[in-house]
């Protein structure tokens, strides 16, 4: 079996949807041939909350588990000065020394090996003095890790592959200035320059990079939902006493959350709707809690705020209620719409030609428009699947929203009938990467034959 070095910085424990990818290569390599060792770094979910992220470490040593079908090598973490004074202190006490030492780190990362990630650079190259492996897999962000892997694929000439699961020099929010993209251009260009190969999720990204670097064969490998926890739901309808309406994840700025809020606010009050809305782990809390405050005072106490919760407890807590909230990304697929249709419940999704979120859309979406680039991503595979309704705009939403709740009332529960969803798992998509795996590895061997 051949073995397979991963370098992933968000893993589970910590509560992520970009952990998920590696987490699903852990998973399933072995049913492909491929022995998986994920260096990541120790987490904790001690706040529930963004300071996860820099949070210490549970201890100084690494820590090793292992088993059959993989390895996981965590090692310590311990936040620099700035993550520690915000820990302490909190956000608004020495914003710009922190920012200061935070950019220091973020520059200086690419020309030494320092910083709180360099950790899992010296624990990739403690284990491979000990231990051949047959490649390297780096997935990102943070971008550091393809200089990782540039260096050690050198040192133990080991092919390895660069896993985009977003833009990197190209990314409009990374980079506020044309310098910032500039620096990481130079630096972007350079260390993917020995990669054997590069993965990425969607066919936006591939076009970008390709402009950097078009001489390398790029991947396309979207992300998916975990097949075995779609196994585990039930067939029965789960019957609540009010319409539910969940959203988990990032609210970005060009999502028309107070729009969508503003309506259901106003059948609310005018007694055409009863309902309940959970938002999971959204990152603008009190930024919503103020807005329902100021405007829409009706239903503030009908909207629970819940923590982040782990994968698997919050894809269970999506499937009990009745409707998934989905906001438009356009030319961005994201990971939650998988989730969304693999808990089986019809999918809202907000908006295709609303006036007001196109204007938000124009002001704040980091991604110019290219006639290239496919705007309808989530349409198109919530129509394939049949897993929801395209509400194309706020007058649209009154009318789907009360027609729903009459079918709510009547049933007990909103019919969701999608269908082939099963090649959006990714188990199926694990698979297609082990296959580009082992093909850059036997191009390594064959290469060293004919020299």
């Amino acid at each position: 079996m051949k073995k397979v070095l991963i370098l992933a910085y968000d893993f589970p424990p910590y509560v992520s949807v970009g952990g998920l990818r590696p987490y699903s290569w852990y998973k399933y390599f072995h049913e492909f041939g491929l022995y998986p060792v994920v260096i990541t770094r120790q987490w904790g979910n001690k706040y529930g909350n963004h300071l996860d992220y820099i949070a210490p470490g549970e201890s100084n040593e690494t820590i090793v588990e292992e088993s059959e079908t993989g390895t996981i090598i965590r090692t310590a973490y311990k936040p620099n000065l700035s993550n520690r004074l915000l820990l302490k202190y909190g956000e608004k006490r020495f914003r710009l020394f922190r920012k200061a030492i935070t950019a220091y780190y973020e520059f200086m990362q690419f020309l030494f090996f320092i910083g709180p990630k360099a950790g899992l650079y010296r624990g990739a190259k403690q284990y491979l003095k000990q231990h051949k492996v047959d490649a390297i897999i780096a997935t990102s962000e943070p971008f550091v890790l393809f200089k990782y892997c540039s260096k050690l694929s050198s040192t133990y000439k080991t092919p390895w592959i660069a896993d985009y699961r977003d833009l990197w020099s190209q990314n409009g929010n990374r980079n506020k200035n044309k310098l910032m993209q500039l620096i990481s251009s130079i630096f972007e260009k350079y260390y993917i320059n020995n990669a054997s190969a590069i993965t990425t999720v969607s066919m936006l990204l591939k076009e970008n990079i390709h402009k950097l670097k078009n001489k390398i064969k790029i991947h396309i490998i979207p992300n998916g939902y975990d097949t075995d926890l779609s196994y585990k739901l039930s067939d029965k309808n789960v019957e609540n006493k009010k319409l539910q309406i969940s959203f988990a994840g990032s609210i970005y700025d060009w999502h028309p959350w107070q729009n969508f809020l503003m309506v259901i606010n106003e059948l609310y009050k005018n007694d055409k709707i009863k309902v309940t809305i959970y938002l999971y782990g959204i990152n603008k809390v009190q930024l919503v809690k103020d807005f329902c405050n100021k405007h829409t005072k009706e239903i503030i106490n009908e909207i629970s705020f819940i923590p982040k919760l782990p994968n698997d407890k919050l894809f269970f807590e999506l499937a009990k209620t009745d409707l998934l909230l989905l906001f438009n990304d356009y030319s961005i697929m994201g990971t939650k719409i998988y989730n969304y249709i693999a808990a089986k419940r019809q999918i809202l999704f907000c908006y295709k030609n609303d006036s007001e979120a196109l204007n938000l859309k124009k002001t704040y979406f980091p991604i110019k428009k290219n006639d290239i680039h496919n705007q309808h991503l989530q349409e198109d595979l919530i129509n394939e699947t049949n897993s929801g309704i395209i509400i194309n705009n706020s007058n649209h939403l009154q009318k789907v929203l009360q027609k729903l709740y009459l079918e709510h009332k009547e049933k007990g529960f909103i019919d969701c009938n999608s269908v082939g969803i099963e090649k959006y798992s990714r188990k199926h998509q694990t698979e297609k990467l082990a296959g580009i795996i082992k093909n850059s590895i036997l191009q390594l061997n064959c290469s060293k034959v004919y020299r």
